[in-house]
């Protein structure tokens, strides 16, 4: 089922493929399917497009976690957290702080 939903969102990207929100989508699809590196390829492209796109931060830090890469994981929370303040987002700003405080403290 998730290989229907992964080569529908390919479709969609075809279209747009700077569409974070698609991307995101695919990268979370990616992860449902244990391939965390292609995963990482599509919150990468994210990072690249729209580095305001703040949904990536959150989920890619969980990627590194995941992934033993804990330095990289601290870096993504702090950065999600600059841009989560910069763009008044109080409620993604608490969940990355919370992340960044579990994998801190």
């Amino acid at each position: 089922m998730s290989l229907d939903r992964i080569e529908k969102l390919k479709s969609f990207l075809k279209e747009n493929p700077k569409d974070c929100f698609l991307n995101h989508a695919l990268a979370l699809e990616y992860i449902k399917a244990e391939d965390d590196v292609t995963a990482k390829q599509y919150f990468d492209i994210n990072m690249e497009n729209d580095p305001n796109y703040i949904a990536t931060y959150y989920h890619l830090g969980k990627l590194l976690e995941r992934t033993g890469q804990r330095d990289e994981a601290v870096s993504i929370y702090e950065k999600g957290m600059a841009v989560a303040k910069k763009v008044n987002d109080n409620h993604t700003y608490n969940e990355l702080q919370s992340a960044y405080e579990d994998l801190v403290y």
